[in-house]
């Protein structure tokens, strides 16, 4: 059970800092982002009218990744202890 909890926290973190580095990067950009209306006045288009933020795409596709990553990051935690249990010297 413990490396049930260890596994899930490893992936939390994971798509925790996944996530806000997204956020960051793309508030980043926006913060920085300067247009060139020199050039805008040349090529005249119509513009879109309304702006979204987010991910297309499933919601469960952030659940599948986060029970991937939970059952990879436990596989590694299982093997590496098993691994550390047998190079252990036995003493008695």
């Amino acid at each position: 059970m413990k490396t049930v909890s260890k596994a899930l926290a490893i992936s939390f973190i994971i798509h925790f800092l996944y996530i806000t580095g997204m956020l960051l990067f793309g508030y980043i950009q926006t913060i920085n982002y300067k247009p060139e209306f020199e050039k805008a006045w040349s090529n005249v288009v119509m513009l879109q009218d309304e702006v979204a933020f987010g991910v297309i795409g499933s919601p469960f596709n952030l659940l599948y990744t986060f029970v991937g990553v939970a059952f990879i990051s436990g596989l590694a935690l299982f093997l590496y202890s098993k691994i550390k249990k047998d190079a252990s010297p036995n003493i008695g």
